[in-house]
């Protein structure tokens, strides 16, 4: 990629897509074009210098006019969310598969040297995720198929079509399937937010009301391994740009419990919690991390934060947005009683 060429961000108004934005800036790339399909206010992230589009692309025309002129397209576009969300919403998130098939589409009629797709861990085939013990997943695992009901089947599909498309009409395509992506300039709350995220608002909320409780979804026995989102925009640059023609995991190895996860949180917070758990609230598989040998094999590299660190630059984000809101509510409430 250089900066006489056309990259498109499908999915730019996004968490992931918003810093893979700010990295390709950072990086000099001064030809950009950003798609999402909400208004441009409700973007995690925007910046002046970016072609900025709003459309719906599960829309055949939008994906066209999204992507005229392109020669890179990251497709980041979907409609999901935390577990939260994707076990309560399965036909929406296999709606998604519209966006990946007419991006696809849009590419390949209109010359797009090279397509990134953002697969999922939730493609992973659900046997091999029983017990919080996991084996580290490795590429292969995906079959015989077995996904996460509704989103993980069409991550799954879409990734075969990525490979069919580059079989049968030459488009070159690059697929990275995430594990549990998180960091600052993300959804935070509202449903849709991953657990990192959840566990660091809860801890906040703890903090500033006083009250010295939170609520678990799940045992916390459950196993994850948790990738910071620096990490997450290296490796995705890096497959885009490698001759890997194979869905490769993009993840961190690091396995810990969700309960680990609350004690990092904890002591970032310098607090302690009385924990209460909900068995009734969704929990996804009991254990699932990343095999990273293939990644480590093609590009001698490994996602490498730590979750301490990337955890601490979370929380810190979340902090300040949920006490600037407190500090808005105050004022508006003192503005008021005037």
């Amino acid at each position: 990629m250089n900066n006489e060429e056309l990259i498109v961000v499908c999915g730019a108004g996004g968490f992931i897509g918003g810093h893979l934005v700010a990295k390709l800036r950072q990086q000099g790339f001064v030809n950009l074009r950003a798609v999402d399909i909400k208004p441009e206010s409700e973007w995690f992230q925007q910046f002046p210098d970016v072609e900025n589009q709003v459309r719906d692309l599960s829309i055949r025309e939008a994906a066209y006019q999204a992507l005229e002129g392109a020669d890179y397209v990251f497709n980041l576009a979907a409609d999901m969310g935390g577990m939260g969300f994707i076990e309560l919403n399965k036909a929406l998130c296999m709606l998604s598969v519209l966006i990946n098939t007419h991006l696809l589409v849009a590419a390949r009629d209109q010359g797009v040297k090279r397509f990134f797709f953002s697969s999922s861990a939730c493609v992973y085939n659900a046997e091999k995720q029983k017990s919080p013990d996991v084996i580290p997943l490795k590429e292969a695992d995906a079959y015989p198929a077995m996904p996460e009901d509704g989103y993980g089947w069409e991550k799954l599909f879409s990734e075969r079509m990525c490979r069919h498309f580059m079989e049968d009409f030459g488009l070159e395509t690059r697929v990275a399937r995430y594990h549990n992506v998180y960091g600052p300039y993300g959804t935070y709350d509202g449903g849709r937010e991953k657990a990192p995220a959840a566990i660091c608002r809860k801890v906040i909320e703890a903090k500033l009301s006083g009250k010295h409780e939170i609520e678990i979804w799940g045992t916390g026995k459950q196993t994850r391994s948790f990738q910071y989102i620096d990490d997450c925009i290296i490796g995705t640059l890096k497959i885009m740009e490698s001759n890997i023609r194979e869905p490769i995991n993009l993840g961190s190895s690091e396995l810990v419990t969700i309960n680990e996860l609350v004690d990092t949180a904890e002591a970032i917070a310098e607090i302690r919690l009385e924990r209460h758990y909900d068995t009734t609230k969704p929990q996804g598989v009991n254990g699932r991390n990343s095999d990273n040998t293939k990644i480590q094999a093609y590009l001698g590299w490994e996602p490498k934060i730590s979750l301490r660190n990337g955890l601490e630059e979370t929380y810190r984000w979340i902090y300040e947005q949920m006490t600037d809101e407190q500090s808005a509510k105050a004022d508006k409430t003192a503005q008021l009683s005037v």
